[in-house]
C-alpha cells in the first residue's frame, strides 16, 4: 500500500506508520532537529486535518528529531506580526492547532526526545505524554522576544502543572527537567534517553489495538474540559499577545 500524499506534503513534518496503524509524525528542518518558522505554523493545523481524515491512523506518536523536541524559532519568519492581519492569520491557525490536537479521533502519545522549550503545550495536550531523561521544558521565545505568552502555554501550563507553576515557568524563562516536569504531573513517565520513542512506541501499540469507536470518545471525552479552556482562554491570549507584538514594533 501506497503512502498518502500528505507523508510529503510539508517542509517541517516527517510522517511513517507502522502496519497496525501507528503514525509517528516528527518535527524536522532538513532531516535535523526542527526550527520552527512561520511555514511550520501555517502547515500544521493542515497537517492536523489530513492526519484526522486518514482512518488507517489508530494512534499517533507526537515528537522531534535526533536529541531535541524543538528549541529553537525563526521569529522573522513568522512575518509582520505587528500587523492586524498578518496577526489575525497567527491567531487563527495557533488557535486551529491546539484544538485539532485535542480533537483528533485518535489517541496520541508525546515524546519529548530533548529540549522542548518551543511550544511544550503541544506534548502537554497529548493523552499520554513520555520523557527522555534528557528533556527539558520551558518558554524560551515569548520571554526572549518580550512578546506576552498568549498562543495556549498560559491554558495549558496552568491546567496541568497548577498556576503558581505556570506564573513562574512564564515569567522567569527558566526551564525544568524531566525529573521536575514527572514530580509537577506534567509527564507520564520519564525513561531512559534511547528508550523514549520505543517505549512511546509500546503504549501507542496498546492503544491502537483498542475498538475504533472507544478510542474516537474516549479521547472526546477526557479532553473535553481542556479544550474548553483552550477555547475560552486563547483567542483572548492571543489577541494580548499581538498587542506587545505591536508594541514591540512600535518601541524599536
Amino acid at each position: 500500500m501506497s503512502n498518502p500524499a500528505y507523508f510529503t506534503r510539508y517542509e517541517n513534518l516527517a510522517f511513517d506508520r507502522t502496519d497496525d496503524g501507528v503514525l509517528t509524525m516528527r518535527f524536522h528542518t532538513d532531516g535535523g532537529p526542527v526550527t520552527f518558522t512561520g511555514q511550520t505554523h501555517e502547515d500544521l493545523p493542515k497537517a492536523l486535518e489530513d492526519v484526522a481524515l486518514d482512518t488507517d491512523n489508530r494512534a499517533m506518536i507526537l515528537t522531534g528529531t535526533g536529541d531535541v523536541f524543538m528549541d529553537s524559532i525563526d521569529g522573522d519568519s513568522l512575518g509582520e506580526i505587528f500587523k492586524p492581519l498578518v496577526w489575525e492569520k497567527i491567531r487563527r491557525e495557533g488557535l486551529a492547532v491546539l484544538q485539532r490536537l485535542l480533537s483528533l479521533p485518535i489517541p496520541v502519545v508525546g515524546v519529548a526526545n530533548g529540549p522542548a522549550t518551543v511550544h511544550s503545550e503541544y506534548l502537554l495536550l497529548n493523552d499520554i505524554h513520555v520523557a527522555s531523561e534528557r528533556a527539558t521544558y520551558g518558554d524560551f521565545p515569548h520571554p526572549a522576544f518580550g512578546i506576552t505568552a498568549g498562543d495556549g502555554l498560559q491554558v495549558v501550563w496552568e491546567e496541568i502543572a497548577g498556576t503558581a507553576r505556570a506564573k513562574w515557568l512564564l515569567w522567569t524563562g527558566e526551564t525544568i527537567d524531566a525529573a521536575t516536569a514527572e514530580r509537577w504531573g506534567v509527564v507520564n513517565e520519564v525513561v531512559e534517553h534511547d528508550r523514549a520513542y520505543d517505549r512511546g512506541m509500546e503504549l501507542a501499540r496498546t492503544l491502537a489495538a483498542k475498538p475504533a469507536l472507544y478510542r474516537s470518545l474516549q479521547k472526546q471525552t477526557l479532553n473535553q474540559h481542556l479544550l474548553r479552556r483552550i477555547v475560552e482562554g486563547v483567542p483572548f491570549g492571543m489577541a494580548l499577545e499581538g498587542l506587545t507584538a505591536a508594541d514591540l514594533a512600535y518601541r524599536k
